[in-house]
């Protein structure tokens, strides 16, 4: 089945030969490698490139595992690649996998790295590079420091539910039903039946996502791991803390003493699954006051079918489900993506005015515009419809207001020029932010 990436394929060649190394990064058995060595490599021949040209090396492969060694890897690259008057493409895949190895030259000094070996072939002029890697703190961050602005980021997510429409057909509001209980990994498409899907996205999180997590960061509360990522699944889109969470934990597996969990234990697992892309911590932004709060924040898991697979399907909360698919297509996208945090006039108990903090599910930001965004199943009664659009007439501002909304099928503005949009028509309608 063919799958089409096209954002992130216009993307790559969009950076074609600007002397950057391009970086593809996301959760792994989203399509990297895929977009790179099928799609990206397919544009390339068919652009007149020669199969030789294409020099590849998958790093999660026993068969290139020599080439972990970033030494070996240089060498290898620069005996096929110098002194050559073509042009040629690096595609290193999964490279976070690559080791780090002794100085030769300055033992006991710092260690060679991938940065190291990137770095020195991206001076050769006939070398366009492209990496994939799954973990943000080596790929995202330290690369911005260790490539000193020499690479371009693609950050690649789960099918949108446009790709995974456009894939898989039929009827739209069938079409969505199945992508809000599978998600979008794109193997799911080929899995033959339910049982084939439940198991694989089951089998990605304990066996490639944890496990990986366990095994680089050497993490020896294992139980507490798996502990937080359930409490994460189960709370998507709901404020919370490393406080919370730790007295949650302690409470419900009745931990006390010595074997009680620290916040800041819970803290650094959060950081090693953020790392992984598997959540992402979406913050809280005053929205008159101009600054962000440090505590509480959302997290929201980067595919809905494996939240709900690491439920074991149970909890089916589709206001959860469907605020967890809007944030993800609006990161999808390319928006930069916070909660709104506006305040009205209140009573305390004496009857003193107080400020009372209002929440507007989403503000999303892509290319200096920023969209006021409510995420609502359904508004049944007018009371519900008031609550929803509130805290959009407390911004002080005339950015645009959208309500999307899963009871609707036709769009329309209200009296105020708040846009109400159907779920999957906001889904496949990219112009809307």
């Amino acid at each position: 089945m063919e799958i089409k990436r096209d954002l992130y394929l216009n993307k790559l060649i969009s950076f074609m030969w600007d002397g950057q190394v391009k970086v593809i990064t996301g959760i792994r058995r989203c399509g990297k490698s895929y977009l790179l060595r099928v799609l990206f490599y397919r544009r390339l021949l068919e652009q007149g490139v020669k199969p030789e040209q294409i020099l590849i090396y998958a790093l999660d492969l026993a068969k290139d595992i020599r080439w972990r060694d970033p030494l070996a890897l240089t060498s290898d690259v620069r005996s096929r690649v110098g002194n050559k008057t073509d042009r040629y493409y690096l595609f290193v895949d999964e490279i976070q996998m690559s080791d780090e190895v002794p100085n030769p030259y300055n033992p006991g000094g710092r260690p060679i790295t991938f940065y190291d070996a990137l770095n020195d072939l991206n001076s050769l002029p006939n070398l366009d590079i492209y990496v994939t890697g799954s973990n943000s703190r080596m790929l995202s961050t330290d690369i911005l420091t260790q490539f000193r602005g020499r690479s371009d980021e693609i950050r690649v997510h789960p099918l949108r539910f446009s790709e995974y429409f456009a894939a898989a057909g039929g009827e739209t509001a069938d079409a969505f039903e199945d992508y809000a209980f599978f998600g979008g990994m794109p193997l799911i498409l080929s899995r033959p039946n339910e049982t084939a899907k439940r198991e694989y996205l089951a089998s990605l999180f304990s066996e490639v996502y944890l496990r990986d997590i366990v095994e680089r960061k050497k993490i020896r509360r294992e139980d507490v791991l798996t502990a937080a990522v359930d409490l994460l699944c189960s709370s998507v889109g709901s404020l919370t803390n490393p406080n919370n969470l730790a007295n949650a934990l302690n409470s419900m597996q009745r931990r006390s003493g010595e074997s009680t969990v620290a916040p800041n234990t819970v803290k650094a697992y959060i950081g090693h699954l953020t790392d992984a892309y598997l959540f992402e911590e979406c913050r809280r932004f005053d929205v008159k006051g101009k600054h962000y709060f440090d505590y509480p924040n959302k997290y929201y898991c980067e595919d809905v079918g494996l939240r709900n697979a690491r439920l074991g399907f149970r909890q089916q909360e589709m206001t959860h489900i469907m605020e967890n698919v809007v944030y993800c297509d609006l990161r999808a996208r390319g928006c930069q993506v916070d909660v709104g945090v506006v305040y009205a006039n209140g009573k305390d108990r004496a009857g003193r005015t107080v400020p009372v903090a209002r929440e507007i599910d989403f503000i999303a930001a892509r290319n200096g515009k920023k969209t006021y965004i409510q995420s609502a199943w359904a508004m049944e009664t007018e009371e519900k419809a008031a609550a929803e659009n509130r805290p959009f007439s407390l911004t002080g501002d005339s950015f645009p207001k959208i309500i999307v909304r899963h009871d609707i099928r036709r769009r329309w503005y209200d009296e105020k020029g708040v846009l109400n949009v159907g779920l999957t028509d906001f889904l496949l309608d990219d112009t809307l932010v």
